[in-house]
């Protein structure tokens, strides 16, 4: 049994806050928007803040800090000094819920289902079976660098990929996954039939669970930190990254893409569309290829 705590302060104290309850004893801390459901929730996207000389965007005005703990009979106490020590002059309401023991893997693991992306292609996590064994299956599962493949920017770049090599010429193509995360873009190319991918990271966690992930697969996945040289111009360029560092990479990018070649780019929402055009445009055409759930596909090709 442990007990959730729950306080709501604004942006300015949400992580002293949360620093001050760790330092009390929690085991572990969340910061979420106490908006969240209401009209006046504030979505955050994870785009960095300070980006091209922006502001730092901060968090949630009204934020709701969660904390939880192991019973303790001086918990309020501890709470109430967290308060003191993170600069919050009136003590908040304070929420005590009772969290039950559960199977918290297992919890965890229904959460994910296999993605059917198109007839022939599925992300299967390990601990389901394959809902079609004939169909292209990444068995793939949730870890510490981002792509599970149900993310909407994910989806779309494993859409196109599948696609584009499914072609006759797919398996004469080069691919280069730019920001490779998981590694899922790069192993599905590889999987549907690429002759070479490279997956390039600018984490070294990300490009560990590549590797692991490649091998999982039994697909050859070739790897390289983003501070390494990268002079090879590729048939095929992908990245799924963000808006901003998407800008910051057009002249790199843009680069690499071979004659005839093609490149797709996600992580962009479409209000962002027209930024991201421009910003490739000396380089390359871009156009909206596909749109999911508020994100955009930009494509283009050295034709």
């Amino acid at each position: 049994m442990w007990i959730s705590v729950t306080l709501e302060t604004d942006a300015a104290h949400a992580d002293a806050l949360s620093e001050a309850l760790l330092a009390a004893g929690a085991i572990s801390v969340s910061v979420e928007d106490a908006q969240a459901g209401t009209d006046e929730e504030t979505p955050q996207f994870g785009e960095p803040g300070g980006a091209n000389g922006q502001p730092i965007v901060p968090l949630w005005d009204e934020s709701r800090v969660v904390a939880l703990f192991d019973p303790a009979p001086d918990l309020i106490g501890r709470i109430t000094a967290a308060t003191v020590a993170a600069g919050i002059d009136d003590l908040p309401e304070i929420d005590l819920e009772d969290v039950a023991e559960q199977d918290w893997v297992r919890l965890t693991q229904s959460q994910f289902d296999p993605i059917r992306i198109d007839d022939r292609l599925w992300i299967v996590p390990s601990w389901h079976a394959a809902p079609d064994p004939d169909a292209i299956n990444l068995i793939l599962d949730p870890g510490l660098a981002f792509g599970t493949g149900s993310h909407p920017t994910t989806f779309l770049c494993l859409q196109w990929l599948s696609e584009i090599l499914g072609s006759e010429q797919g398996g004469a193509l080069s691919v280069l996954d730019y920001g490779c995360g998981s590694g899922i873009l790069g192993i599905a190319a590889a999987k549907l039939g690429a002759a070479s991918v490279l997956g390039v990271d600018i984490d070294d966690n990300a490009l560990i669970a590549a590797g692991d992930n490649a091998i999982n697969n039994k697909v050859a996945l070739a790897l390289r930190h983003s501070k390494e040289p990268l002079d090879e111009r590729f048939d095929i360029v992908i990245a799924n990254i963000l808006t901003n560092p998407l800008c910051v990479l057009a002249p790199l990018l843009a680069g690499r893409v071979a004659t005839g070649g093609r490149i797709a780019l996600a992580g962009v929402l479409a209000p962002q569309a027209a930024q991201v055009i421009a910003a490739y445009a000396p380089w390359l055409a871009l156009h909206v290829g596909a749109e999911r759930e508020g994100w955009v596909r930009l494509e283009g090709c050295r034709c």
